[in-house]
């Protein structure tokens, strides 16, 4: 089977994980994945593997879940320890028709409690230190059977006694069927549950799939994706299916992740906005461990146009870009653009793309006021195409709420330019009044102090904007400089700095603006 023919196959009959690791061992079966760390359900599989040997495993993880009970149609809630095998337990549980509930393991006990309510009686796929920390009795009443991936604990069942287990044929779900569910950020709140299907998980490839065509050869794809998120489908789905050897990254320690960069040398690095700012210090590295990539990619948030300008300066690659996508967990990949070495430190942060070609995502701009969207009177950004997430589940008033018809409201505002460029200026929900855009004034400061590692603009308790900064090494901040730099906005309090391990943060690494805004009780005052 060729890349291509598997391609259109998902075209035509959707994404289901659990047949693409014996789909891209179809394509080619020496394809190699290598790992930063161990498997935790499968310590003796080593950290390189062949995508055979991939798909084997899942064949077998798949046999072992069957035995200790799951079948079609089941929710499995997956929260365990971040490690690579939480992919490949997902589409174990997807290969026999259960329906995975991917949880990430930075949600604390009480929301995976009410999550676990909300799905009404799955079956929990856990390891032993995630399990220790949920309440006994809140499983007993909420769950119907709990599995321990790894480590045995009294009441539950251990895959790894299982082993062995007679092997299972797959079970295919219906196209429009549940098949994922993932969740939101949780950035105000318990997190929404988002239902995905095999049709939109597959819808979602398409401008991806031909947007690789730049790339060339079989050189490494890096990842450093959150296990549990939605984008982790995609990109290990076209980097199987494109036969690109993949390096998955869990470690984002900078100088572990150099030396992973250095030994494998990809010629892709995928990895969340907030990663490459941690990681951006690397580019001064003699030994050069950005120099092989050619081409860096990010979803989740815009990235500012400092670090991205820094990443490409310390590219040895001709042509070298950087692509970033903007979307969410609900709409996929909506918008994207390409920066350029040359351009990057010049670019506007806010203009976050176009939409991408081949049937890709339509947007739009609704007005909030009556009066058309521009740059000073933001509109609402919405999103149409069938790759939107079917539901939420448990709350499809809350969905429906999103929805105008096929238009899905993505809760950000912005405006679009005369040639159509997509500029997001923030979220609805933290817009502060007579600050035009916190993200801007984030992008143009961050890139007058390099000794900022965070800057996030959040409105205090009068509706002031209040500047939350961090800088490398949790060093102070020279007053002068931050003067300086911050002069052409007055509207900003004195800044406010934290260590940035204090930052809030979700599973993506977002700031949970609303939650940090909640530190400050008294009104900040504004600067003379």
């Amino acid at each position: 089977m060729k890349g291509s023919t598997a391609y259109r196959s998902i075209q035509k009959r959707g994404l289901h994980i659990g047949l693409l690791p014996e789909m891209a061992a179809a394509v080619n079966p020496r394809t190699p994945i290598t790992l930063d760390h161990d498997l935790d359900a499968l310590p003796e599989a080593g950290r390189r593997l062949t995508v055979a040997q991939y798909a084997d495993h899942v064949d077998d993880l798949a046999a072992r879940l069957w035995a200790a009970g799951v079948r079609p149609e089941e929710h499995v809630a997956l929260y365990k320890t971040a490690n690579a095998d939480h992919w490949m337990l997902a589409a174990a549980v997807s290969r026999i028709g259960a329906v995975v509930v991917n949880l990430s393991p930075a949600l604390d006990a009480e929301t995976v409690a009410v999550l676990l309510e909300r799905l009404q009686q799955p079956t929990l796929l856990t390891d032993g230190p995630k399990l220790d920390t949920l309440d006994a009795a809140a499983l007993a009443d909420r769950t119907r059977r709990v599995i321990t991936s790894a480590f045995d604990r009294p009441g539950a069942i251990s895959l790894a006694g299982l082993a062995g287990s007679p092997r299972v044929r797959p079970v295919v779900r219906d196209l429009d069927a549940a098949a994922v569910i993932t969740h939101t950020s949780g950035t105000t709140g318990i997190p929404k549950l988002v239902v995905h299907t095999a049709r939109t998980q597959g819808v979602r490839l398409i401008p991806q799939w031909r947007l690789l065509r730049a790339l060339r050869g079989s050189e490494p794809v890096a990842i450093h994706v959150p296990f549990v998120h939605s984008r982790m489908v995609a990109a290990m789905s076209l980097a199987l299916l494109r036969q690109y050897p993949v390096l998955l990254l869990r470690e984002s320690d900078p100088a572990a992740v150099a030396e992973q960069l250095l030994e494998h040398r990809p010629v892709l690095l995928e990895a969340l906005p907030n990663s490459l700012m941690e990681w951006e210090h690397l580019a001064d590295d003699p030994r050069g461990p950005f120099s092989s990539v050619k081409v860096f990619s990010s979803t989740f948030d815009a990235i500012h146009p400092a670090t991205m300008s820094r990443l490409l300066g310390a590219s040895d690659r001709r042509g070298a870009l950087f692509f970033q996508i903007y979307g969410q967990s609900e709409v996929g990949p909506a918008v994207g653009r390409a920066y350029f070495r040359s351009s990057a430190h010049k670019a506007n942060g806010r203009c976050v793309g176009w939409p991408m070609p081949h049937g890709a995502a339509r947007i739009r701009v609704v007005s909030r006021d009556g009066r058309t969207p521009g740059e000073d009177n933001p509109g609402r950004i919405e999103v149409a195409w069938p790759g939107i997430a079917k539901t939420y589940h448990g709350e499809q008033d809350r969905y429906d709420a999103n929805r105008d018809g096929q238009w899905w409201g993505t809760g950000d505002v912005g405006y679009r330019t005369r040639l159509g460029c997509l500029h997001l200026l923030d979220r609805e929900i933290d817009m502060i009044p007579g600050v035009k855009s916190s993200l801007e004034i984030e992008d143009v400061v961050l890139g007058r102090l390099p000794e900022l590692s965070e800057l996030v603009v959040v409105k205090g308790p009068d509706s002031g904007a209040v500047p939350v900064i961090c800088t490398l090494d949790d060093q102070p901040l020279d007053p002068a400089r931050w003067r300086r730099a911050a002069a052409e906005f007055p509207q900003l309090a004195d800044p406010v700095q934290i260590p940035q391990a204090e930052l809030p943060r979700t599973a993506t690494l977002k700031v949970q603006r609303l939650a940090l805004a909640r530190r400050f009780e008294q009104p900040p005052q504004p600067r003379t």
